[in-house]
């Protein structure tokens, strides 16, 4: 059997990942079982369209310690309260103060009124 070789990783939001599941579902015409169970998670609760651009709002707030990996997961999750903000990088080893939370939240919360 072959060994695959990651050659680079890189973190996904949850729309970017559906569309790759759909051009792989085009390509190969059926999923396979783990496939198949993230595309149906994704139809479920991910969201349609990539927030790329949200994302780069987010990076632009220079909060520091968080990385690419933890805006897509804020970017994903869109936290309504800090707590809430807390409960997404809960996950992750960083701390962050109160402050910087505030700031994201309201961001975001901004963002939403906007649209």
């Amino acid at each position: 059997m072959s060994q695959p070789k990651i050659l680079s990783e890189k973190p996904m939001d949850l729309a970017s990942m559906r569309q790759e599941l759909e051009k792989i579902q085009k390509r190969d015409k059926e999923l396979g079982f783990r496939s198949n169970k993230t595309f149906e998670y994704l139809n479920q609760f991910g969201a349609k369209s990539p927030k790329q651009d949200l994302i780069k709002k987010l990076q632009d707030l220079n909060i520091p310690r968080l990385k690419d990996i933890h805006f897509i997961k804020i970017a994903d999750f869109l936290p309504k309260t800090v707590e809430d903000l807390k409960l997404v990088l809960q996950g992750y080893p960083i701390t962050v103060n109160n402050d910087n939370l505030k700031k994201i939240v309201d961001f975001i919360s901004s963002e939403e009124k906007s649209k």
